[in-house]
């Protein structure tokens, strides 16, 4: 990728928002456009990040044996009436209605009524199940709080899961399975996440987990027991009979060495048991010919929070403890390499754009810093306001037929050969 392709200029970035240094950098240097409170633009590097959070995502799920489909976005009144939830989603101001000669419809907030309406259609036996359905698309809630830009908005991506099963013995296999993939995405994303005993609130269901990021910058409350890494959201404390609750589902006994913490919720996993099937009258007809209902569960991840939360925790700072830019993640950088030259020096330059052939021909992602007019120094700078992971520097004191290699993570340097650097970068 050439630089000057990506319609930018050189990135002035200014005072940092303390909270989110990262997602204001993004702000600032138009990586991210904000078109009205929480509905949100993406440029090049921020979208290409999000897709291969989104690929990680679907290859685990893949693996671990669910079945990728989509809802539409777009969904009539009418089935969010058998499900009794209009007039709560109303009331609470949650939905984007639209409404139009053809009749009433919603901005898909979640999708629970949408998949029941599309299994009933499939799943007519017992031998049809059990299985899993998952779809990433956007959803819109029409949030009063909107907060931390990509944390909370109006519209934001979201990989939503139902799980659809003969029985709750059934319902259990495939929470669990739902919940190892969960893990298994936040170890290839390189992030902590703890399993936190939650309440189930408006989705209705007996038992919940949101997956949560321990975090200063998190808008939830949690009690946490670093020892045993167990974890809980303070709104199960509000339960009349929290205690027998944490005792019969999550095996908790005393929660009085649990300490506060803040965290951001990545994702929530329920089972929501036949608490829709019988609302919206979906069964299927089991062994003995009888109808039956559905028993389900609704598995969620925040792909673009995700997306916020993995850029706050790149952020690198200089010596002197001040914000020097972002360096993404290795393996879900789009570009790995940033190749920038002394542009008045024309044999680095042809240098450069050499390396920039050679590792295009090895199928290694990189940008070449091509801008005319903008300074060797402004190039370093920008580089890191991109996130990219290495910079391959063409300067003046390098001796031909080497460049410097900089680690944007670490801030650690080194002279290599170019053929060295391309070896490497290709193992």
């Amino acid at each position: 990728m050439k630089l000057s392709n990506l319609g930018i200029g050189t990135m002035r970035v200014n005072k940092l928002d303390d909270m989110y240094p990262a997602q204001d950098m993004l702000m600032q240097s138009g990586q991210l456009v904000q078109y009205g409170t929480g509905i949100m633009g993406y440029g090049t590097i921020p979208l290409l990040v999000k897709r291969n959070i989104e690929e990680i995502i679907r290859q685990t799920l893949n693996d671990a044996g669910l079945a990728e489909v989509q809802m539409p976005t777009l969904q009539p009144k009418e089935i969010w009436e058998k499900s009794e939830r209009w007039n709560k989603y109303i009331e609470e101001g949650v939905m984007l209605v639209v409404e139009s000669d053809k009749g009433t419809f919603c901005l898909a907030p979640t999708a629970e009524e949408a998949v029941l309406e599309f299994a009933r259609e499939k799943l007519k036996s017992y031998k049809h199940m059990p299985v899993t359905f998952y779809q990433i698309g956007e959803k819109y809630r029409n949030e009063i709080r909107n907060r931390g830009y990509l944390l909370r908005g109006k519209s934001f991506l979201m990989m939503d899961a139902y799980s659809f099963d003969t029985d709750i013995e059934g319902l259990e296999k495939s929470y669990k399975n739902v919940r190892d993939a969960y893990l298994k995405i936040a170890e290839k994303l390189d992030i902590e996440v703890l399993p936190v005993v939650a309440d189930n609130g408006a989705m209705g269901g007996k038992k919940s987990e949101e997956m949560m990021l321990l975090s200063p910058i998190g808008e939830d409350t949690i009690l946490y027991d670093a020892k045993s890494k167990i974890a809980l959201n303070t709104e199960v404390l509000e339960k009349e009979n929290y205690l027998e609750y944490l005792k019969e589902e999550y095996g908790i006994e005393d929660i009085s060495g649990f300490e506060e913490r803040r965290a951001i919720e990545l994702g929530h996993i329920f089972q929501l048991g036949t608490r829709y099937s019988d609302t919206m009258k979906a069964v299927f007809i089991d062994r003995d010919g009888k109808e039956k209902p559905y028993y389900m569960g609704c598995y969620g991840i925040g792909v673009s929070r995700m997306l916020a939360a993995i850029y706050e925790l790149s952020v690198i700072k200089n010596d002197k403890g001040e914000i020097d830019g972002i360096s993404l993640p290795y393996n879900i950088a789009p570009f790995k390499l940033q190749i920038i030259a002394k542009m008045d020096d024309e044999e680095k330059v042809a240098e450069a754009n050499k390396l920039y052939e050679d590792l295009k021909k090895c199928g290694i992602e990189t940008i070449i810093d091509d801008r005319e007019n903008v300074n060797f120094g402004a190039r370093i700078r920008d580089a890191k306001v991109l996130g990219t992971p290495y910079l391959a520097i063409f300067g003046g004191k390098v001796e031909n037929g080497k460049v410097e290699l900089e680690n944007t993570k670490t801030g650690e340097k080194e002279v290599i050969a170019v053929e060295e650097l391309i070896e490497r970068f290709s193992k």
